[in-house]
């Protein structure tokens, strides 16, 4: 059983991929209404993108209720770079025997522009041979920690993971300019369940996941974070895969 968290579809997508590869079965736990019987599972796994250098809270609060049986576990950390100490950390939540980090394409639009197409299309074609690695080694169960942590991953992903999560996931400065057509897509995707539409147009909550769902999906392109996100282009990886895998 492998379980994910996704915002722009870098995770569900390496989390479909692998329990393809390894025979398993994948489950978005934004869609489970409980707590899955794991009692005849062979093997444990978790995949969830990083988070300024850390564990997505609602990740972390779905490990830390999880049983835990006496089988093979492991975790996939998607990333645009370096991880941090993001595997170490969620292991200390739900002990796993193998911890890696899977190189994505960028979609954190509000720190900087998404990466260009041959840069998108290159780094899944990197990640798609990591996964088929990957699930070799699952298959024999080896034990191993293949994370690429960067430069002073403790000062990354204690000091810079507490700001964002104190700070940064404000979600205040989000707002639907004149483009909005009041689908409602953003309101009824949003995993953290922080928008609602009013008067025809979303408003957002106090604080949220920063899953960047929203602004990436918005078929209007009309959601904006502050005016940071201005002229920038969008990403979801179901732009870049055949039919097949969206």
């Amino acid at each position: 059983m492998i379980f994910y968290f996704s915002g722009t579809g870098n995770s569900a997508w390496a989390a479909r991929q692998l329990a393809r590869l390894t025979d398993d079965e994948a489950y978005d736990i934004t869609n489970l209404k409980e707590l899955p019987d794991i009692e005849n599972a062979k093997q444990i796994g978790f995949v969830f993108p990083v988070y300024a250098w850390g564990v997505p809270e609602i990740m972390a609060d779905f490990a830390k209720k999880l049983p835990k049986p006496q089988v093979f576990t492991f975790g996939v950390c998607t990333c645009g770079g370096d991880a941090g100490l993001t595997m170490k950390q969620f292991s200390k939540l739900y002990p796993l025997r193998s911890s890696y980090s899977l190189r994505m394409p960028n979609n954190y639009i509000i720190g900087s522009d998404p990466d260009n197409e041959d840069e998108i299309l290159q780094k899944i074609t990197a990640a798609r041979e990591e996964l088929e690695r990957m699930a070799q080694e699952l298959h024999r169960q080896e034990r191993i920690y293949r994370v690429h942590e960067g430069a002073l991953p403790g000062v990354k992903s204690r000091l810079v993971n507490f700001g964002f999560n104190k700070f940064a996931r404000n979600a205040k400065p989000f707002f639907a300019g004149d483009s909005c057509n009041g689908c409602g897509q953003c309101a009824g995707n949003c995993p953290a369940h922080a928008i609602t539409l009013r008067d025809g147009k979303p408003v957002w909550a106090g604080q949220c996941f920063q899953c960047l769902r929203c602004i990436n999906e918005c078929p209007c392109q009309a959601i904006q974070y502050g005016k940071a996100t201005a002229g920038r282009r969008r990403y979801t990886i179901r732009a870049y895969l055949p039919r097949g895998e969206q």
